[in-house]
């Protein structure tokens, strides 16, 4: 079920039996507001990634950072970003070595992340490869359980990195998520029509913001299914909805468009 709020005509979340170039291209430029693939992972996979979970180290977000409870499984780049917008490397490049083990050990077969880079690159005509810096490939693919919600907030990788981070130049960026577990209800998705700008840091609540920078602004709602997969810019404000019950459990990753045209993807 999508729902839309019409003011912009371009700005709409749809369905499609499989992602395409045209898809990636618009929401890049910012004439798509998400797209949502049914069944991308089928039953099968969805199960060997929850039988899989239990053998996998998780962790959750300091509750002074992030007041609304979210457990994963992979290091994210932003959580090791010091408050002068450069890389913990020496803890990110640890945890993430512990990462790719961890994964590695827990027998997830077949690979879901392999499996969603193998078609968007294919979607996109040259496969996407693993942001790099210094030559050493990221980690991507964070398994998220957020029952809880997630507060209203924006991804971009160049203003939290603001003097660079990858080797590779990134030009737009897009979320991707897809859902091994789903609640009976709850756990919608919102995307605003809305980018960061000044004024909204008098919103500022931990590490999103308050509903008022967004109360007028147009939206999608997208309502998780098993095995769907939805892709959208997280530069336009989002947020996850709690759920009364059950789990909501989601690969995600980033993929950015560099100045080469190429796809590259991290977490």
């Amino acid at each position: 079920m999508l729902g839309t709020t019409a003011l912009d005509p371009l700005f709409t979340a749809v369905d499609t039996p499989d992602f395409t170039d045209r898809h990636l291209a618009n929401l890049a430029a910012g004439t798509l507001a998400a797209v949502r693939v049914p069944g991308f992972l089928d039953t099968p996979a969805c199960q060997a990634t929850m039988a899989a979970l239990d053998r996998l180290p998780t962790t959750h977000y300091d509750p002074e950072r992030v007041p609304t409870r979210i457990v994963r499984f992979g290091p994210a780049l932003n959580d090791y970003r010091g408050p002068d917008g450069h890389l913990d490397a020496q803890r990110y490049w640890r945890d993430a070595k512990a990462a790719h083990a961890a994964r590695h050990r827990s027998g997830m077969h077949p690979d879901p992340i392999a499996a969603c880079l193998a078609r968007l690159g294919s979607a996109w005509g040259t496969p996407v490869t693993p942001a790099t810096i210094n030559g050493r490939a990221v980690f991507g693919g964070t398994l998220r359980e957020i029952n809880a919600g997630a507060l209203i907030h924006y991804d971009d990788i160049n203003r939290e990195f603001p003097t660079g981070l990858f080797d590779q130049d990134v030009i737009a960026q897009l979320a991707f998520n897809v859902w091994a577990a789903v609640p009976q209800a709850g756990g919608t998705t919102t995307v605003w029509r809305h980018r960061w700008e000044p004024a909204d840091e008098q919103h500022r609540e931990a590490y999103g913001y308050r509903p008022e920078t967004v109360r007028h602004c147009q939206h999608v709602r997208i309502i998780p299914k098993l095995g769907d997969a939805l892709l959208f810019n997280p530069a336009n404000y989002h947020c996850v909805e709690p759920n009364p019950g059950g789990r909501r459990i989601a690969f995600a990753f980033f993929l950015g468009l560099t100045t080469t045209g190429q796809l590259i993807a991290w977490s």
